[in-house]
């Protein structure tokens, strides 16, 4: 009989931890597992898509965790556990951290495991103690690239024992590089030059638009910037200083994002601070010739050279030098974009993914069945 196995986060909307859950949750095998999903917002991109697969939605409607909901919550989820016999709970961001995983451990015999996928420094400070009380009371910590595993060792001082790297896996149905044309306003002929993320501070995209500016008198291209947040008005005025406004498209979060990258020519992850990206795996799957920052887990997908380029950190003029280069090579371009693709196909599919994920399920229901 499958074992019932609950994933959660806050809200099942357009974030990659929401994205990794509902990949996971569709794809698991389902002789072995019965998936839901947990929340405590109902609405949002992945509850369609979700729903669509079978994977039935359990909502938590907790406000505040200091309000009164946070309680009514609390003893919904111990009671949701028991009845429907939940062997494993799984929170996918770190509410979803410090809110189920002490209910889990404390009101049912069910497995608590935990997720970090980013660096700690990008949990905003009232979450951080919390976070770390959760390590602890966690039965492990699944991460999602070597780079936060090495972190949550050395910054975070847990231990190796508990640690668990289960990569990021993406629908390759979805996300495939076969070109359909582009979307209106992006010319056949055009080179875009382009990325797909959040709008925030830590995607470093300031420097993307430095870079472009950089290259106004020597390439013509477009630069297309996919995505909503609180960088969009500076970003905006920026591109208007810079003079490049006229040759920058800005279009909000999208569903149809596979579509928006297969019209990108060289994609572009000028992160800050990144573990392991969708958006970067993605765009290698969409046939994108990718660069992207010397950052966190970036590297263990970018390998230079080989399935693409990179530049350091903040550095607009060795970002610009690196675009010129693939701008003014075509067969360079389409040589690393063949071997992005490939080595997304290879290592990095949805069911990989599950497959991985089970095996650290499985082994958390079993070792916790015999005890």
């Amino acid at each position: 009989m499958p074992w019932p196995v609950l994933l959660m986060a806050r809200e099942l909307d357009q974030g990659g931890s929401e994205r990794q859950l509902s990949l996971v949750a569709r794809s698991l095998d389902r002789s072995r597992f019965e998936p839901w999903a947990g929340c405590l917002r109902p609405t949002g991109l992945r509850v369609l898509e979700l729903e669509r697969d079978g994977v039935p939605i359990q909502t938590f409607p907790v406000h505040s965790f200091r309000s009164p909901s946070a309680v009514i919550g609390a003893v919904a989820l111990a009671r949701f556990i028991r009845h429907r016999g939940i062997r494993l709970v799984h929170t996918f961001d770190y509410p979803l951290n410090v809110f189920a995983l002490p209910v889990t451990r404390g009101l049912s015999r069910a497995v608590a495991l935990a997720s970090q996928r980013s660096h700690r420094e990008l949990i905003p400070a009232v979450y951080r103690r919390a976070v770390a009380v959760t390590d602890r009371l966690a039965h492990g910590i699944v991460v999602n690239c070597n780079y936060v595993r090495r972190h949550l060792e050395e910054n975070e001082h847990v231990p190796a024992s508990r640690i668990h790297v289960c990569p990021n896996g993406i629908d390759l149905v979805e996300f495939h590089a076969r070109r359909e044309g582009r979307p209106a306003g992006l010319l056949a002929s055009d080179l875009v030059i382009g990325t797909v993320c959040a709008l925030r501070p830590e995607k470093g995209l300031p420097t993307l638009i430095e870079a472009f500016a950089r290259l106004r008198d020597r390439v013509a291209a477009k630069l297309l910037i996919v995505g909503s947040g609180p960088m969009l008005g500076p970003l905006k005025t920026q591109a208007r200083a810079a003079r490049v406004a006229g040759d920058c498209v800005f279009v909000p979060a999208a569903d149809n994002v596979a579509d928006w990258l297969r019209a990108i020519d060289i994609f572009v992850l000028p992160s800050r601070s990144e573990a392991f990206s969708n958006s970067l795996m993605e765009a290698m799957a969409c046939g994108c010739a990718v660069v992207a920052s010397r950052v966190g887990g970036n590297p263990e997908l970018v390998r230079d050279g080989d399935t693409g380029l990179s530049f350091p950190v903040d550095d607009a003029v060795a970002l610009a030098a690196v675009i010129d280069r693939l701008a003014r090579d075509p067969a360079l371009r389409c040589g690393l974009a063949r071997s992005g693709t490939r080595y997304i196909n290879d290592h990095f599919s949805a069911r990989a993914a599950a497959a991985r994920m089970g095996e650290i399920y499985a082994g958390f229901i079993e070792r916790r069945r015999r005890a």
